[in-house]
């Protein structure tokens, strides 16, 4: 598969669901932005792919919501990087996502499943 073809099979993210991502992300451990971004991508076998644009904005108003925390630290490579971390809010609000999303989830698969009526 070419570049071309990996570009057009990833998954614009439906709005609301890079928030869940990220901090299902962060759950893992405390991260960087780019580290965030590079999680999603791996995570997902290369299909979801955050772009800067999108994940920032959203990392700034998780912080707002006080969902996030961020605190400067030196990467591996000794640069200065924000760090986010998960808080308790956060992990609060992750459980309320997952859970609509599994409904979503759900509901569309029992859709795509029925059989159309042929009268």
């Amino acid at each position: 598969m070419g570049q071309d073809d990996t570009y057009k099979n990833r998954i614009e993210l439906i709005q609301g669901t890079l928030d869940m991502l990220i901090l299902r992300t962060l759950q893992w451990g405390p991260q960087h932005g780019y580290g965030i971004s590079q999680a999603i991508r791996i995570n997902s076998g290369d299909v979801l792919q955050v772009e800067t644009g999108s994940l920032y904005p959203a990392l700034h108003r998780l912080e707002r919501k006080q969902w996030v925390r961020a605190e400067w630290k030196q990467t591996e490579s000794k640069q200065r990087a924000k760090f986010y971390r998960i808080t308790a809010l956060g992990k609060k609000q992750l459980l309320s996502d997952h859970t609509r999303w599994q409904r979503v989830v759900d509901a569309i698969a029992a859709i795509m499943k029925t059989e159309p009526d042929r009268s």
